[in-house]
């Protein structure tokens, strides 16, 4: 999803130039030595990667026969990068794949079904509407390693100075923002302009950008204008921040919240640890987590985001072996339970959620939203749907185009991305 990601294309261009890209490249591997696998690890190089790093050590030292070699790749290059790669027949053994990359690299026949496969030997483990989004025509290409959603995440401290508790719909909000104003003298809530944080006013009206089932685009019906309004009016009026329209958007939202420069944004559990790194949430139980607000309908929801480990489907049987096993090592309670320790992510089974883990409010902030959470439909094209999204909100936040101009500019991109869909 849309993250701030810290790593540099130097950094990944150096690494990618050393190591082993391909996963039927068996160069590394001797007759009587380990079988080498790449894995590409997309997520942040700061906050998440290290951990990450050392569970890579703790396998090697479990497997002698196994060796990986880690590639951190920056998250917004990794989904064309690998597209190239498998295409070339030249892609890494594992791929930490974005969900909704993973249904697309499926049909596409770059991953190998993991039905039935050491990788999935735990399958019960998971939460099922997890496994349900790593399908593809009924088959699993994907193994939940971190789950997310959408929250309302808010400075206790503030609404409680102000008066107001978490809003349970837009309305409210708007309500709530300008008694902060009053109150405390500081905006009660700032809003993105990125489609993926706009999703939620959509579910608020029962609606999507598209019907997948009805194979129909719905991105400019009575419904998404209704919530994508709600969406624009949290750019105006007493409390609420106007749009930011900048490249450094994600980045100017996010300091501002943790510095207690503003009350409350929508935000992910990625940032978890940054928000602790903040001034105003010393204090960890300063940090309030709330299910997003609901729409008209009395609806409230966020979309599934998170990532799978998905085996590539063009290496070889040893490899393919060898990286099954280590996804299962990584997908185990065990790896689960200290990756969510160590970098403050949601663990996609249940027997992760230990007392040490929901200790942190943060996790136990997010994991309670988690069933309002709601799952991509099964369509390898969905993600891409948000791209022509982007452009056209911020236009319209910016005050460049009208609302209904954006959305059927929209319609136009997303009727080439879905050709079979009517609109």
């Amino acid at each position: 999803m849309r993250r701030g990601i810290a790593a540099t294309a130097l950094v990944a261009s150096l690494a990618l130039a050393a190591t082993a890209c391909g996963g039927s490249d068996d160069s590394g591997d001797s007759a009587d030595g380990p079988t080498t696998i790449t894995w590409w690890d997309t997520s942040n190089a700061t906050n998440e990667a290290p951990t990450y790093q050392a569970l890579v050590k703790e396998f090697e030292a479990a497997n002698k026969d196994i060796k990986v070699e880690y590639v951190n790749v920056p998250f917004d290059q990794a989904q064309n990068k690998f597209d190239t790669a498998a295409g070339s027949k030249g892609a890494p053994d594992v791929l930490r794949s974005e969900v909704g990359w993973t249904p697309a690299f499926a049909k596409k026949g770059f991953f190998l079904p993991l039905d039935g496969t050491e990788a999935l030997a735990d399958q019960d483990k998971f939460q099922s509407s997890l496994i349900e989004q790593a399908k593809f025509e009924d088959k699993v290409y994907g193994v939940p390693f971190t789950t997310d959603t959408l929250a309302l995440v808010y400075n206790k401290d503030l609404f409680e100075q102000a008066g107001v508790e978490a809003p349970k719909t837009w309305d409210d909000l708007k309500t709530a923002a300008a008694t902060i104003k009053d109150k405390t003298g500081v905006d009660g809530y700032w809003g993105s302009t990125q489609a993926y944080y706009a999703q939620s006013f959509l579910y608020g009206e029962g609606t999507d950008t598209v019907d997948a089932d009805a194979r129909k685009i719905t991105v400019t019906s009575p419904e998404a204008k209704k919530g994508y309004a709600a969406w624009q009016g949290l750019f105006d009026g007493k409390g609420l921040h106007k749009a930011d329209t900048t490249a450094d958007a994600y980045a100017h939202i996010q300091d501002a919240f943790v510095t207690g420069k503003v009350a409350s944004i929508v935000q992910g559990p990625w940032e978890i640890t940054n928000f602790y790194k903040g001034s105003a949430f010393k204090d960890k139980a300063n940090l309030g987590i709330a299910t997003v607000p609901a729409g008209s309908t009395g609806k409230a929801g966020a979309p599934t985001g998170g990532h799978n480990l998905s085996v590539y489907a063009g290496s070889d049987e040893a490899h393919q072996q060898a990286a099954l096993k280590f996804v299962n090592y990584m997908t185990s309670a065990k790896a689960q339970e200290t990756i969510a320790l160590k970098n403050s992510t949601l663990p996609t089974r249940e027997d992760a959620y230990t007392d040490q883990v929901t200790a942190d409010p943060g996790i136990a902030g997010f994991q309670s939203v988690l069933p309002a959470a709601q799952p991509r439909p099964a369509l390898p094209e969905y993600s891409s749907l948000w791209t022509p999204l982007d452009d056209e909100l911020l236009a319209v936040a910016g005050g460049k185009k009208s609302l209904d101009d954006g959305l059927g500019s929209a319609e136009t991109a997303i009727a080439k991305l879905v050709p079979d869909f009517s609109k």
